[in-house]
């Protein structure tokens, strides 16, 4: 792997509603558990579709400046 290595979007705030995502990272159980063995170009995936959810989230509220 060339580069570096991306981190993860783990904000500490684990908890995971009826539809098995993170209400802190937005990541998916599945994604949270395959984050360590996913190349970068993996993690650009997950966090293309992280970023997706937290768009979508009641909770998130965006400013455009």
């Amino acid at each position: 792997m060339s580069g570096k290595t991306i981190a993860s979007p783990c904000v500490n705030i684990c908890y995971l509603d009826d539809h098995d995502i993170c209400q802190g990272c937005y990541r998916s159980g599945e994604e949270i558990t395959a984050w360590m063995r996913l190349d970068n170009e993996g993690r650009k995936k997950v966090l293309a579709k992280v970023r997706e959810r937290e768009l979508a989230s009641p909770f998130v509220t965006i400013v455009n400046t």
